[in-house]
């Protein structure tokens, strides 16, 4: 049998563990991405049944869940699996500011808490907008936010959108609205031209390695290097399209740009 709201949801990434715990609609979940890591009480709670492109398929099937919740296109073929199965499957695909805010009123509506998701979404456009009206000195920093190190990608568009939000100007605005990180491949040679103030790193989930960074042909002469400003974000706080980045990850970003000065 089959319930409204679903008592049984799967989430498959981090974001919509976090919002429904937010929402306080935490004990609906009953498996999550290995990935989860927020809030921390997570991995002591939930069973972990997938990584973010592959999944336990036969695990999540013996948890019974009347509702999975994937992300994007790189989640398609479990969802097509589950979906095969029978399983009610909701597939997210938020890339910027505006879709993490539809995607927390979107699983609000799934699970029957309308009234508190407007409430929490609210309160993070409240929150963006007051650290965009602080006042900065200007021009803007110039930031390069590099998603990875091999090839050089930059940053997706919500990380674009929270370091102009930030206070910063991203060196590549024009890649933001590119989904596939393949098509935001930056060269060397570009960075080096953006000479951007700060550069911003977050290996997707692997340690960035600052020294490597400075090591880069000619990269000696980008300002962000000369004065030494690479702060590395953390993956789980910038690179979920969730909570996390409008909270954590904007503070984090407003922290390397202002507060950090050598």
């Amino acid at each position: 049998m089959r319930h409204f709201p679903p008592r049984r949801i799967v989430c498959l990434t981090e974001e919509t563990v976090e919002t429904l715990y937010l929402l306080g609609e935490q004990d609906r979940i009953v498996g999550v991405s290995g990935y989860a890591v927020r809030p921390p009480q997570v991995r002591r709670e939930k069973p972990r049944v997938s990584a973010f492109v592959s999944a336990d398929i036969p695990k999540i099937l013996a948890l019974e869940p009347e509702l999975v919740l994937a992300f994007s296109d790189l989640q398609a073929g479990i969802a097509a699996d589950l979906v095969r199965a029978g399983i009610d499957v909701h597939v997210f695909n938020q890339r910027d500011v505006a879709g993490i805010l539809a995607m927390i009123r979107t699983l609000g509506a799934l699970v029957g808490v309308s009234a508190r998701a407007e409430e929490l979404a609210r309160g993070f456009e409240r929150r963006l907008a007051a650290t965009a009206a602080m006042p900065r000195p200007s021009p803007p920093p110039k930031v390069y936010f590099e998603e990875w190190d091999d090839p050089l990608i930059s940053g997706i568009g919500w990380v674009s959108e929270l370091i102009e939000i930030a206070g910063g100007a991203d060196v590549f605005p024009e890649l933001r609205h590119r989904q596939a990180a393949k098509d935001r491949i930056v060269s060397v040679e570009a960075v080096r031209g953006a000479a951007p103030d700060v550069i911003l790193a977050s290996w997707c989930g692997k340690k960035v390695v600052p020294a490597r960074i400075k090591q880069r042909d000619g990269w000696n002469e980008i300002p962000a290097v000369r004065d030494d400003r690479i702060v590395e974000i953390k993956s789980p706080i910038i690179l979920q399209p969730g909570p996390a980045a409008l909270t954590n990850g904007l503070d984090a970003i407003v922290t390397a740009l202002w507060d950090q000065r050598p």
